[in-house]
């Protein structure tokens, strides 16, 4: 839930503050993806690179066609949580923020959301409060893919070892689920979830005030009750989608680089994606510690002879799932600037249909 204060675009301390979180968790990534590699052993990177001789043209337009899907997926919570907001507008929304938190200090993702959302005649408001739970929706689908992959292991007879620790990350997402449900139901309970957040965060930041984030849970409530019931389920299965086919993009990039089934089988692919998901949180998609994790789950699957051609698949599939999503997100800003300019263009005309 986004707080009290709102997203203040002409305020640069909550952009400094945010650029420095995402520094450090690039560091922390970085030592943690060095540490895990270490783990598995030396790459021997002349193998990998002929790993990616097995690719071929028509690899890309399948990957293309694959990442589009989960793009879609990804961005559909928008649509069920605002009225007005079709999955058109809903994907170059979310594409369009995808860029922005890269190239621009936030809340510049923001900024271009709710101007978005003005041009669409949605409410800021309105806007605001289907981002929030859009991301929610996103987290909670994040944090409860190892309960998916614990049920994976039960079904193949295997130990979970030290993967136990994940069950902190099923407890993260079942907090949030709670939270979510205990805002929707009732205006004293999203005071009350707003006033006691408030305190507990007033701990690390004195200027928290407990009232304004009542206040502030309070609106939210408003702003998405009406269409919570219907969209909230719709939304859930449109998160648990996008990981099916974030999945699928994987097992192909391993597969078209020479990772064959015989060597590591798709549940256990399934499973090394499964618990390393919740590390995306991690800025870039978690890029390096999801990677090393994934990479670290294959090797022990499969030995060190799937290694090189693992780790080529794993460079394949970031390029296109992180790199991507970049270069759509250029395209979705300029479709939505041309939408603006032929509104702007014809004062009497409505604007283009999504």
């Amino acid at each position: 839930m986004s707080t009290p204060e709102g997203p203040d675009v002409s305020d640069a301390r909550p952009g400094r503050r945010a650029w420095i979180t995402r520094i450090v968790l690039l560091v922390v990534a970085a030592l943690s993806t060095v540490t895990v590699v270490r783990l598995v052993g030396r790459v021997d990177w002349e193998a990998a690179r002929d790993a990616l001789t097995h690719l071929s043209w028509w690899h890309a337009i399948v990957l293309l066609a694959v990442v589009l899907a989960r793009q879609i997926l990804l961005a559909m919570p928008l649509r069920f949580f605002i009225r007005g907001v079709t999955f058109y507008r809903a994907t170059i929304n979310d594409l369009g923020a995808t860029l922005m938190s890269l190239i621009a200090p936030p809340p510049s993702d923001i900024a271009l959301r709710v101007a978005m959302f003005k041009s669409w005649g949605v409410s800021p408001a309105k806007g605001l409060a289907g981002t929030v739970m859009n991301s929610l929706t996103f987290y909670i689908a994040r944090f409860s893919a190892p309960l998916f992959g614990f049920i994976l292991l039960l079904t193949v007879g295997e130990a979970p070892s030290f993967r136990w620790l994940e069950l902190l990350s099923i407890a993260v997402a079942a907090t949030i689920l709670v939270t979510v449900l205990m805002v929707v139901r009732s205006d004293r309970l999203a005071r009350t979830v707003g006033t006691r957040t408030g305190l507990i965060v007033r701990r690390f930041r004195k200027s928290v005030d407990p009232d304004r984030w009542a206040d502030a849970c309070q609106s939210f409530r408003a702003d998405i009750a009406e269409r919570f019931h219907s969209g909230f389920p719709l939304a859930v299965l449109s998160q648990v989608g996008m990981m099916v086919v974030d999945l699928a993009a994987l097992i192909l990039c391993l597969r078209f680089v020479g990772v064959t089934a015989d060597e590591v089988s798709l549940v256990w692919i399934a499973i090394a994606y499964l618990f390393a998901f919740p590390f995306t949180v991690f800025p870039l998609w978690g890029i390096g510690i999801v990677d090393a994790l994934i990479l670290a789950a294959l090797v022990e699957a499969g030995g060190h002879e799937v290694e090189a051609a693992a780790v080529a698949g794993l460079i394949v599939w970031r390029v296109f799932t992180v790199g991507l999503p970049v270069l759509l997100g250029a395209v979705a800003v300029a479709a939505w600037r041309r939408e603006v300019a032929t509104a702007d263009a014809s004062p009497g005309a409505p604007t283009r249909p999504g």
